[in-house]
C-alpha cells in the first residue's frame, strides 16, 4: 500500500476513533451534557424561532402586499413618502391624475409593459334581492389592468375591451361578496346593485384570504373605469383619486428609464416650464416592501441580541465542562500520547466532543421550533425553512468549535509523562 494511501486510512481511522472517544464522553457523564447544552439549546432555539417567524411574516406580507404589483410606478397626487423641505399645503395644489393623462402616458410611453387608470371606493354596501353585504371595496379601472396587476378569475370572464371602453355596467366580485349574496346560487349572469344601480356579475374571483395587513381582497369588486367615474368623484380635493400605473420592464433595472419616460412626459403633458416643480408624485410598490424589510431588519437584529446572550451562556457551560473533563482525563490522554497517539488526536478528541454537545443542543432547539410550526396561529403560516435549519447547525458548529478549541488545545499539549502521573 503507498504510503499516501496509508496515512489517509490511518487519519480517517484516528478521526473515527477521537468520534467514537468524544461520543462515549457524552454517554458517560449524561447528566451534564445535559445541563451543558440547555443554554446552546435556548440561544438556538430564540434565533431559530425569531428567523422562522420573521420569513413567515415576510411570506405573509409578501402575499398580502400581491395587489400591489411587481415592477410597478404609480402615477398619483399624494407622494407615499413626504419631503419634509417640501410645504405639506402644496400637495393640496396638485391635480390628481385623470383620463386624459392616462390617454396622453398610454400613446406616448415606450418602455412599458402595461398602463391603466384605476380609482377605488371603500365602505360600500352592495345588494342582491333580499341579501346584502357590507363594508366591500370597489375599484374601477381602464383596460389593460390585468397586464399591470393579476386578476385572478375563479369563474366567468375578464371585461371585453368595449365593455371597459363603454363604461358598461358590468362587475367582477370578490369571492366573499359571492358567497354572501348568492349562497349557493351561480353569480355569473345575475344582477346586483351598487349605490343603487344595476350591474351584472361577469366572474368571480378567487378566494384570497385575509392576510396579516387585513386586505380582505375576498371583499373586492371590480368595475369599469368609466362606469366607476360616473357614481364616484376621481379627484376629491381630499383623499385618494385616481391612480394611473404603469409596469415597467424587466431590463430596466429599477425603472430609472420608465420613471424618467414618465417624469418628462406628465410635465408636457401639464405644460410645466423647465423652474417649475412637479405637481405629481411618482411612487414605487417597493416602498412598503422597503419599509417591511426595515421593521424585520430591526427584529432580526433583535433575535440576535436575545439568542446570542443564551448561545454565549452555553458557549461558556461548555467550555467550563471541556475544561473539567480534560483534567478527569488528563491520565487517560497520558496513556494514549505515551502509545503514540498524536497531537491532533487528542484535539479532535475534545473538539469533537464540545462540537457534539453544541450540535445536540441546537438541534433540540430547531426541533423544538419545528414542533411550533404545527401550531394555528389564523392567517400566519409557520415554516420552519431549510435555510434557517442550517443557520440553527452551522452557529451551533461555531460555538462548539470556540468553546471546545483552547480545552481541546491544552489537551493536546500535555506532555504524556506528567499526564500519566496525574491522579
Amino acid at each position: 500500500m503507498p504510503a499516501l494511501k496509508r496515512k489517509k486510512v490511518r487519519f480517517i481511522r484516528l478521526t473515527f476513533e477521537s468520534f467514537r472517544f468524544a461520543w462515549n464522553a457524552l454517554k458517560t457523564n449524561l447528566l451534564r451534557t445535559i445541563l451543558s447544552l440547555l443554554g446552546v439549546t435556548v440561544g438556538i432555539f430564540s434565533i431559530i424561532a425569531v428567523f422562522t417567524v420573521i420569513d413567515s411574516l415576510k411570506a405573509n406580507i409578501k402575499d398580502s402586499m400581491a395587489f400591489l404589483g411587481d415592477n410597478v410606478i404609480k402615477v398619483e397626487k399624494w407622494p407615499l413618502e413626504m419631503v419634509p423641505e417640501y410645504p405639506w399645503w402644496k400637495y393640496f395644489k396638485h391635480p390628481h391624475p385623470n383620463y386624459t393623462d392616462y390617454e396622453f402616458l398610454a400613446e406616448n410611453l415606450k418602455n412599458h409593459k402595461g398602463i391603466t387608470i384605476s380609482a377605488i371606493k371603500t365602505g360600500l354596501t352592495l345588494k342582491f334581492k333580499n341579501n346584502s353585504i357590507s363594508g366591500t371595496y370597489l375599484e374601477g379601472f381602464s383596460h389593460n389592468y390585468n397586464d399591470v396587476f393579476e386578476v385572478p378569475i375563479e369563474k366567468g370572464r375578464y371585461f371585453t375591451y368595449q365593455e371597459i371602453s363603454n363604461g358598461t355596467n358590468v362587475t367582477l366580485i370578490g369571492a366573499e361578496i359571492a358567497e354572501s349574496l348568492f349562497l349557493n346560487e351561480d353569480p355569473v349572469g345575475k344582477t346586483i346593485k351598487i349605490k343603487g344601480i344595476k350591474y351584472m356579475v361577469v366572474g368571480v374571483l378567487e378566494k384570497q384570504g385575509e392576510g396579516v395587513l387585513d386586505t380582505d381582497i375576498d371583499l373586492l369588486s371590480y368595475i369599469p373605469y368609466k362606469s366607476f367615474k360616473k357614481i364616484f368623484v376621481t379627484d376629491p380635493w381630499w383623499g385618494r383619486g385616481s391612480s394611473i400605473a404603469i409596469k415597467g420592464k424587466e431590463e430596466d433595472v429599477g425603472l430609472r428609464e420608465l420613471e424618467g419616460e414618465i417624469t418628462g412626459l406628465m410635465r408636457r403633458k401639464r405644460g410645466l416650464r423647465p423652474n417649475q416643480e412637479n405637481n405629481f408624485a411618482i411612487n414605487r410598490s417597493e416602498f412598503f416592501a422597503n419599509i417591511v424589510n426595515s421593521i424585520f431588519g430591526t427584529l432580526t437584529l433583535a433575535g440576535w441580541v436575545i439568542g446570542g446572550f443564551s448561545i454565549l451562556v452555553g458557549g461558556f457551560g461548555i467550555a467550563n465542562i471541556m475544561f473539567v473533563s480534560v483534567k478527569e482525563r488528563t491520565n487517560i490522554i497520558g496513556i494514549q500520547k505515551s502509545l503514540g497517539a498524536k497531537n491532533y488526536f487528542v484535539l479532535n478528541q475534545f473538539l469533537f466532543e464540545a462540537i457534539f454537545l453544541s450540535l445536540i443542543g441546537g438541534g433540540v432547539g430547531i426541533f423544538i421550533v419545528y414542533l411550533l410550526s404545527f401550531i394555528s396561529l389564523g392567517s400566519l403560516n409557520i415554516v420552519l425553512t431549510f435555510q434557517n435549519i442550517l443557520i440553527g447547525l452551522g452557529v451551533s458548529c461555531v460555538v462548539g468549535i470556540a468553546s471546545g478549541i483552547i480545552p481541546a488545545y491544552m489537551a493536546a499539549k500535555l506532555d504524556p509523562v506528567i499526564a500519566i502521573r496525574t491522579n
